[in-house]
């Protein structure tokens, strides 16, 4: 609200208050508490205003989305069974219709695909594959590597590093188009976290919108994969759904932030509670959970694990 003068300041408190005084100025006060509520519209109030901000916050899980651009088409909207699949293809169980393999990997027949990219690091030994500079580099000149996989960081910190980046990812994306692919999924947008702040969340969005022209221009849908903290930029990002790493394993469980953001959500959990929270939480149209290993085994490899919310 804003400043209004003080009437007990405007006069001076040694005059006495004749009655005649004191009616004026019940008039003055009335007249001026008159002219306050005329103009004082919703928006000055302090609970109109905390309303409006969540309401633009947080957008309910039925509002209208933007509509994906012509040609391009999204996962499945009936809850469909996923399948993750990135580090060695192979035939799909039975009632399976959305799989996410590795761009060097080839479709799956007659399901819904959506195609990993490592777009915001380089893959582990392939340091070599990229111009020197486009690696991140700390102030000692050493590379900036995510001791988690042993990756290095990719430097999309100014706008002709993101571009040249962006020229090598997209002809992957376009890849990923040729093959037969409907989607892509960039992994490591989040990797600015990891950069000991030579990275910017600006940064990232700058970089993976580049992505997603490139990939709309492919007729392909583009998932934001995790980095939550991000999600309420997607629609001036141009992202369509998203892919959810462990947010049923997060406390308090992150799942239905996602579904908010997102109409079409794919979760990934990697431990038993986390899947039946997710499951008990938000199994529902336009939303996909699955069970993996850690390593995404094949079925034939060690370790190999794979549950739906049909076996929760």
């Amino acid at each position: 609200m804003g400043k209004h003068m003080s009437l007990r300041s405007s006069l001076s408190p040694r005059r006495p208050l004749t009655g005649a005084v004191l009616v004026s100025l019940i008039g003055i006060v009335a007249l001026f508490t008159v002219i306050g509520i005329a103009h004082a519209g919703p928006e000055d109030t302090p609970r109109t205003k905390k309303a409006t901000k969540a309401t633009r916050a947080t957008a309910s899980p039925d509002a209208d989305r933007a509509a994906p651009p012509d040609g391009v088409t999204l996962p499945p909207a009936d809850g469909a069974n996923f399948d993750y699949q990135i580090n060695e293809p192979y035939t799909p169980p039975s009632g399976v219709e959305i799989v996410s393999r590795d761009r060097e990997a080839p479709p799956a027949p007659g399901l819904y695909n959506i195609c990993y990219v490592n777009a915001f690091q380089a893959q582990p030994d392939a340091d070599g594959d990229w111009d020197a500079d486009l690696l991140l580099r700390d102030t000692n000149g050493d590379v900036v590597v995510d001791e988690d996989w042993g990756e290095a960081l990719l430097d999309i910190g100014t706008e002709d590093k993101r571009e040249r980046i962006a020229d090598t990812v997209g002809g992957w994306i376009d890849g990923c188009a040729k093959a037969g692919y409907q989607a892509v999924e960039p992994d490591n947008y989040d990797s600015y976290s990891r950069s000991g702040d030579l990275l910017t969340e600006d940064d990232a969005m700058a970089f993976i919108k580049l992505l997603a022209d490139r990939a709309h221009a492919a007729h392909l849908a583009i998932g934001q994969k995790n980095t939550l903290e991000l999600a309420s930029h997607r629609e001036e990002l141009g992202l369509d759904f998203a892919i959810a790493e462990e947010c049923g394993q997060q406390g308090p469980p992150e799942c239905g932030d996602y579904t908010e953001a997102f109409s079409k959500v794919i979760m990934i959990e990697y431990k038993d509670p986390a899947l039946e929270t997710a499951c008990a939480g938000w199994q529902q149209p336009g939303v996909a959970i699955v069970r993996r290993d850690l390593d995404v085994s094949a079925p034939d490899g060690d370790g190999y694990t794979r549950e739906t919310c049909d076996s929760v």
